[in-house]
């Protein structure tokens, strides 16, 4: 008997998550209907909307109000209703990716797209070796790797599936077509990437989600923990780091940056200082928020303080 509850739950689970991934996919394909601006402004406008009434956006003002005690809460309200809105045009950019990424060096006119930190792709493409680029949840970061085939520098992406496994596939399918090799985030995924590093090729993380069992540090003033596996490899490769991100700019535009190489802090004897380095990569990324901080996906547990909101 018990077997078949089992049986049942799982199937209706299964079920679940398929209904949710056809309301998905059949609202994307509703999208790709209609001109690409007018798009991702309604998925702007519809999110924004929804997201207010979800119970997240509780979770997203209050992890506003910690990061910006400063701020008033009309502002804090701003900011959430805009990360909202900026969710909701990551989901419709994927619809018209292909079209998005224009960027021509050779048109003196500027696209939709535009490109800083040129002469570092095009080192790193040049003279290759073992190097990582990381990024975080800024504006839309998928673009990143679009531009790094765009201009021949091929890296291998890790990255995390979604928790519906057929959303998942989907999105595996569609990023391997235009991202180049990925690694899915699991338990073997950190020798896989060292396998890339290894061969004298590139890497490219996330570093701004949480991680249980990660290096103790902070972000925004408050404790959280960091996945200690960029500093691990760094440590093992002895390999160069750059800082990567996607700036929204007005009229549905993108600045893709890749920054100078980051300089690794060590300790008195020169090894690799993992607690410090794991930090670096704390700040770098809340320097990025602070400027922009509509562009950042704010309902992220970040900070593990979901406890905070059921007490």
């Amino acid at each position: 008997m018990k077997l078949l509850i089992t049986r049942i739950v799982l199937a209706l689970r299964h079920f679940q998550q398929w209904l949710v991934a056809q309301v998905m996919f059949g609202f994307l394909n509703v999208l790709k209907l209609f001109p690409a601006d007018g798009a991702i402004r309604f998925a702007d406008r519809m999110t924004r909307r929804l997201g207010q009434r979800t119970r997240r956006h509780k979770l997203m003002l209050l992890n506003l109000r910690n990061a910006f005690p400063e701020k008033s809460q009309a502002e804090i309200e701003e900011i959430a209703l805009a990360s909202w809105g900026n969710m909701g045009r990551l989901a419709a950019e994927y619809v018209f990716l292909d079209q998005l990424f224009d960027y021509d060096p050779a048109n003196a006119e500027p696209g939709r797209v535009e490109v800083s930190g040129i002469p570092i792709f095009l080192d790193l493409r040049d003279n290759p070796r073992p190097f990582i680029v990381f990024t975080g949840h800024t504006a839309n970061f998928e673009l990143l790797p679009v531009a790094g085939a765009a201009f021949g520098l091929h890296v291998t992406v890790l990255f995390r599936p979604p928790n519906n496994p057929y959303v998942a596939k989907k999105v595996f399918d569609f990023r391997s077509a235009r991202m180049g090799k990925l690694v899915p985030s699991h338990a073997g995924s950190s020798f896989a990437l060292a396998r890339q590093l290894e061969a004298g090729q590139g890497v490219g993380v996330l570093v701004d989600q949480k991680f249980g069992k990660g290096l103790k540090g902070t972000f925004f003033g408050r404790d959280v923990k960091t996945n200690p596996l960029l500093p691990k490899l760094v440590r093992q490769f002895d390999c160069e780091v750059y800082p990567a991100r996607c700036i929204r700019l007005p009229g549905n535009r993108y600045r893709l940056e890749i920054e100078p190489r980051l300089e690794m802090p060590r300790d008195a004897k020169g090894n690799l200082d993992l607690p410090a380095a794991a930090q670096l990569l704390n700040d770098k990324v809340e320097s990025w928020v602070r400027e922009y901080p509509e562009q950042w996906l704010w309902y992220h547990d970040r900070w593990q303080i979901k406890q905070t909101l059921s007490s």
